[in-house]
Formats: C-alpha cells, sequence, structure tokens
C-alpha cells in the first residue's frame, strides 16, 4: 500500500502541473505584456498592415458565394485584422473561415453577436440558449457559468474567438426598441452578478467575451442603428446606473467592452458627437477615469447612429483618435486606414498609439494560440455543435427561469383527469406546449385565436367553455423577437380580460413588459415563460403539471403590482 501511495505523488504532481499550465493566465493582463511572437509579427508589417490589424470586415455566407469572395479579395489586399460574422450555416463558415485565414498574414480574430450562441445568427441550424431578459429570471447564477462554457466551446468548434457579449444595458425604459429583452432586467445589481457568470464562462472556455454597450444603453427609445439616440442624464445618474455594471466587472476583469453611438452631453457636449468617437469617452472616461486595459471595440461602425453626422470615413478616423483598438464594420476600410495614415503623418494621431493597439491585438490573438493556428475541420460539425449535452442545458436554463405570478393554488389544484378548455391566443396551431398539454389531459376542447377575430367569434368561444372545470389560457408572442406589446385587436384583449376573469391558469409566452397590454390581473395563476421558444413551453408545461417547481424571479418591475424579485 505504501509503495502504491509514493508512486502516485509524482503522477498526481504531473498532472496538477499539466492541469495548471493548461489554465489561461489573465487575459488583460497578457495583452498588456511584452511578448516574442507579438513582436515578430509586429515587425513583418507594413505600416498600413499594422493600422488594418484594427478592423474587422463584415462576414457572410447566405449572400452568395460572389460575395464571400469579394471579402476574401479585401482581406488579402487589405490585411485586416479580422472578421463580425453574420448569417450563414456553420459548414459554409467554417470553409469561409479556412478560405480567408489562408489569404491572411497574421491568423484573423473572428467576432461574433452570439448574445444567446450561435443561433442568434444561424438559427436554423445551431442552438439558441434563452434570452437575458429570461436568464434574468434565474436564481441560480451557476447555469449561467455552464451556458458561457459552452458557447465557448461552440465558439472554438467552428473556429470563432470573439463573443460580443454579455449585454450589460440596465434595461429601464419598457419602450426600449433596441436593447429590451437583451438586457438581464433593470436591477443593477442582478445584472452585475448575471453578466459576470456568462462572462467567466465564456473566458474560462478559451473566448474573448465583450461587456456592451458602454456607458449604457437600456434607457434610450431611439436604435441606433437608424439614429443617434439622446442620453440626457446626470453625470450622477450616470455612474451611479448606466455605468454601475462596467465598473464592477472592470475591476473583475473584463476582457473587452463595446462603446455605443450615443449622444450624452454629461459625458462629451460637443454638438452630436457620438460616445463611440468620443475621446472623452473612450480616453478620459473609460481608459483613464475607470482604468479598463481590456480592449475597446467600436459598436458597428456602418450604423447611422454614429456615420449620420461624420460620413465619408471621418468617424472611422474619430474613433482611432479617440481611443479604440478595434472597429467593427467600417463603411470602407481601404479609405479609412488611408485617412488614419493621413493623420499619423499630419501629427493628428500618434503613430506610438497605434503601435501599442495593434501589439494589443495581436496579444489577444496570442492568447488565444493563433500563433499555433490549425484549419477547422468540417467532419461532424453540425452535430458537434448541437450536442444532446447542450439541448439539456438549455432546457435547465428555462425550467430554472419558469416565474409564477400571483397565487399558485391553481396549479396546485390542476387535473388532468377534469374537464379542461385550453384558450391559445396569437397562433393558429399546436405548439409545442399544446401538444404536450393535449397529451397529458384525459377530458379537454382546443381554441384558437390569432388575435384578430371579430366578436361574435369570440362569444362563441366564451359561451362554449363555460361549463369547463379549469380553463388554460396560453398567450403566444409568434413574432421573432418579442416586443413589448402584443399585437391583437381590442376585441381580442377584453376576450383575454374576460377569460382571465374566471380564475384562468395563464400562461404567458411572451416578453415580460407585455404583461402591461393585456388585461390577466384576475386570472387564478400566472405563468410567465418570457418566450414562445420551444424550450420555454416545455418548461411552462412542467410547472403547470407539477412536474418541477417554479423558481424563477421577476427580473424587471413592470408595475407597482408585479415588482422586480417577484415569483412564487
Amino acid at each position: 500500500m505504501i509503495k502504491r501511495i509514493i508512486f502516485l505523488i509524482p503522477f498526481l504532481v504531473c498532472t496538477l502541473s499539466t492541469l495548471q499550465a493548461q489554465k489561461k493566465v489573465d487575459f488583460v493582463t497578457f495583452i498588456n505584456q511584452q511578448h516574442t511572437w507579438v513582436d515578430s509579427v509586429f515587425n513583418k508589417l507594413t505600416p498600413k498592415e499594422r493600422i488594418a490589424q484594427l478592423f474587422l470586415v463584415r462576414a457572410h455566407t447566405n449572400l452568395g458565394q460572389k460575395y464571400i469572395d469579394s471579402v476574401a479579395n479585401v482581406i488579402k489586399k487589405e490585411q485586416l485584422g479580422g472578421l463580425v460574422v453574420f448569417q450563414g450555416g456553420p459548414v459554409r463558415h467554417a470553409n469561409m473561415f479556412n478560405q480567408y485565414q489562408k489569404v491572411s498574414k497574421v491568423p484573423l480574430l473572428i467576432t461574433f453577436d452570439g448574445e444567446w450562441g450561435l443561433g442568434m445568427r444561424m438559427q436554423d441550424s445551431t442552438l439558441s440558449y434563452p434570452y437575458q431578459m429570461t436568464l434574468g429570471a434565474i436564481q441560480n447564477d451557476n447555469l449561467l457559468y455552464e451556458m458561457g462554457r459552452q458557447v465557448a466551446k461552440d465558439f472554438l468548434r467552428l473556429g470563432m474567438h470573439f463573443n460580443f457579449a454579455p449585454v450589460v444595458d440596465i434595461n429601464n425604459n419598457p419602450k426600449n426598441p433596441v436593447i429590451n429583452f437583451r438586457s438581464f432586467g433593470d436591477n443593477k445589481q442582478n445584472v452585475t452578478k448575471k453578466a459576470k457568470q456568462y462572462m467567466d464562462g465564456m473566458v474560462d472556455g478559451g473566448i474573448i467575451a465583450s461587456l456592451k454597450h458602454f456607458p449604457g444603453h437600456g434607457d434610450t427609445d431611439v436604435d441606433s442603428h437608424y439614429d443617434l439616440p439622446q442620453l440626457n442624464f446626470t453625470r450622477k445618474r450616470l455612474d451611479t446606473l448606466e455605468m454601475y455594471p462596467f465598473k464592477e466587472l472592470i475591476k473583475q476583469g473584463a476582457p473587452a467592452i463595446m462603446v455605443a453611438h450615443m449622444h450624452i452631453p454629461a459625458l462629451d457636449n460637443t454638438p452630436n458627437m457620438p460616445s463611440s468617437i468620443s475621446k472623452k469617452v473612450v480616453t478620459d472616461l473609460l481608459r483613464r477615469e475607470l482604468g479598463f486595459e481590456g480592449l475597446i471595440v467600436t459598436d458597428a461602425m456602418d450604423m447611422k447612429g454614429v456615420k449620420k453626422f461624420f460620413p465619408n470615413g471621418e468617424a472611422d478616423v474619430m474613433a482611432i483618435e479617440a481611443g479604440h483598438d478595434l472597429l467593427e464594420v467600417s463603411e470602407n476600410s481601404a479609405r479609412a486606414i488611408d485617412l488614419i495614415e493621413k493623420s499619423i503623418a499630419s501629427g493628428r494621431i500618434r503613430q506610438a498609439d497605434i503601435d501599442a493597439r495593434v501589439k494589443r491585438v495581436l496579444a489577444s490573438k496570442l492568447w488565444l494560440s493563433l500563433d499555433k493556428y490549425k484549419p477547422t475541420t468540417t467532419r461532424n460539425l453540425y452535430a458537434d455543435l448541437n450536442t444532446a449535452s447542450a439541448k439539456t442545458l438549455i432546457q435547465r436554463l428555462a425550467d430554472a427561469s419558469v416565474t409564477v405570478l400571483k397565487s399558485d393554488r391553481r396549479i396546485q389544484d390542476f387535473n388532468p383527469s377534469d374537464e379542461t378548455a385550453v384558450v391559445s391566443i396569437g397562433i393558429a396551431s399546436a405548439q409545442d406546449f399544446e401538444k404536450g398539454l393535449q397529451s397529458q389531459l384525459s377530458n379537454y376542447t382546443q381554441y384558437y385565436v390569432s388575435g384578430k377575430e371579430d366578436k361574435d367569434y369570440l362569444d362563441s368561444i366564451s359561451k362554449l367553455i363555460r361549463s369547463n372545470d379549469q380553463l388554460v389560457l396560453a398567450i403566444h408572442d409568434n413574432r421573432t423577437r418579442p416586443r413589448s406589446e402584443l399585437d391583437f385587436s381590442k376585441e381580442v384583449q377584453k376576450f383575454i380580460d374576460k377569460l382571465a376573469r374566471r380564475k384562468a391558469i395563464t400562461v404567458m409566452f411572451t416578453n415580460p413588459y407585455a404583461i402591461e397590454s393585456v388585461d390577466i390581473n384576475r386570472s387564478g395563476s400566472i405563468i410567465l415563460s418570457y418566450q414562445n421558444d420551444n424550450f420555454m413551453q416545455k418548461a411552462a408545461l412542467k410547472v403547470l403539471l407539477n412536474q418541477i417547481k417554479p423558481a424563477g424571479k421577476l427580473p424587471v418591475t413592470l408595475s407597482k403590482r408585479y415588482k422586480f424579485g417577484q415569483g412564487i
């Protein structure tokens, strides 16, 4: 026995050393250190190619081979630093990445908006995790860390390295057209806690995560894709609310931050100055005052929020002048590189600043082990991106988020053998919730209301269901993205109110804000499921059938009746 123990000691030491060696060093510390590989690559680049390392070009595979080849020509000619990947399919994407990496002198940094995973851009062939608003309801934050690890695994399998997530905007404006359900909610502490777990999971999984949209895009009623939002808040308000998650997560090692296109006079009162190209915001505030030393990246530079008042490449120059490390989707990268080169020659931009940023970008690639780049194999790719374990995790997240409001007595008393009327609004045929419920009920009648029916039809349903022992009212938002208001006629809204008064069990497959657009307050029980995806429908069904105990809590305050943190 003693001999065996002695034999195992060096083995354990060796194993621990291997595990420690495999663990990546802190990203922010790493990219601000000197590295031989970085210096070697930097010295081989021309002045123009160094500037080009700061640019990320748009990449698609759903626009045809001609488009793919045109981007390859741009990469080959300009030697850009990386990609921002949009719609397409995973196999086509992997082949595209391999094609582009072949023509690049320096391995490309491949970035992606994957707030809810690869499915955010590749919905039909990869997995989507719950929206951040749904995740905001979860009480077991470890689940978000697991999700981050799995998202990182998916990214690396596809050949990508950098996720523009999590969103840390505090959505305290229910009418926000651009953030809304993409936020963890309206409570700054909850947003920060949830973002920390998701961020850490991705970074520990081996990819870069980026907080967005600095200094906070949660209280706007303008979409910066189409115009320049105005934030007329005091500096005190911004410090204590909008910037709170950023400040806390900078202290906890945030690797990267994306800056939004917003005009914020309290930070820079230059007329129509977007925060994304303001030196006062990017360098003076984010770098110097808040002490952020990670990567700073712009939001897309082809958005009207930035180019409207600074056209013809001037916004690109100002973004570099402001202090960015990476520019996302310039309208014309060749023009921008020329303008930046001229700005260096004129003294407007310091060469030393450019060099430092290029080395940070190269060090990021080294941290990602791109110095040992290998092409992505497409063998079993689809299966690897759609594993049973990942699907199970998605369902666990959904199950943990379902929130019961008001009383749960009707749910506790629900009997699958009793005569039941199921009224589904917003759909024309059975979805997963209806199919699953029907398989459990022994005596039921199903009714569908699309949302535009007239009074006579709705009255006929009301009469038919009067004798039923139980009433389940399922409200679906079948739109691609859940909105704050449901698109139902006034007659259907009155119908919903009438059914709710019959002490219905109302199940909402909607944005939580949508509760305020219909009157369901007199329901016996309210099951809030946040979105209409199949995993949320399955989770709600489990709650209705008492197969799981609801654990979710409201991530936002909806009214005096329904406040943050509520849930049975």
